[in-house]
């Protein structure tokens, strides 16, 4: 049954993957034209702006202490939308890798399950088995006046003389 899931699993993903790309777009487009929305996004750019060039002159070992220019607002709208369509296809996809984490490890308990009850069982059996060897050793060790006397049936199959009983 699981077997079946996952190529449908995946071919869901592949979908949601195919969906996510064209919505991110409309965001990005979406974001620049609400003029309430354009200034929380073009402030969102400047703060992504300085740190980003923060992190570039550390990493090339320049100054950080100097000043950074803002961008413009068209390219910090651009920028701003370009983030936003970015995060919103990198958190389905992260969403779409935990979902199948979990449920990949419900998978594994359920295995895991079945094997120790399956351990268990077999750990009764010997048990079984060990408490029966027990009984037969202490059955034989008695003496032979002492120990009770066994019927042993003897079934013949059909047509044969008859049933015989013998005692030891």
């Amino acid at each position: 049954m699981f077997e079946m899931i996952l190529p449908v699993f995946k071919l869901g993903s592949l979908a949601l993957k195919s969906i996510c790309k064209p919505i991110g777009k409309r965001l990005k487009k979406e974001a620049g034209s609400n003029p309430n929305f354009r200034q929380s996004i073009i402030n969102l750019a400047q703060a992504n702006h300085r740190l980003s060039t923060n992190i570039q002159r550390q990493i090339y070992g320049q100054a950080t202490n100097t000043k950074i220019r803002p961008l413009n607002e068209e390219k910090a709208v651009q920028a701003a939308a370009d983030l936003l369509g970015e995060i919103f296809i990198f958190t389905v996809a992260g969403l779409g890798i935990t979902f199948e984490v979990q449920r990949s490890s419900r998978s594994e308990a359920r295995k895991e399950a079945a094997r120790k009850e399956e351990l268990e069982v077999i750990r009764r059996r010997q048990d079984d088995l060990e408490r029966q060897l027990e009984d037969l050793k202490q059955t034989l060790a008695q003496p032979k006046q002492t120990r009770p006397m066994a019927v042993l049936s003897l079934r013949l199959p059909s047509g044969s003389i008859g049933n015989r009983t013998m005692y030891a």
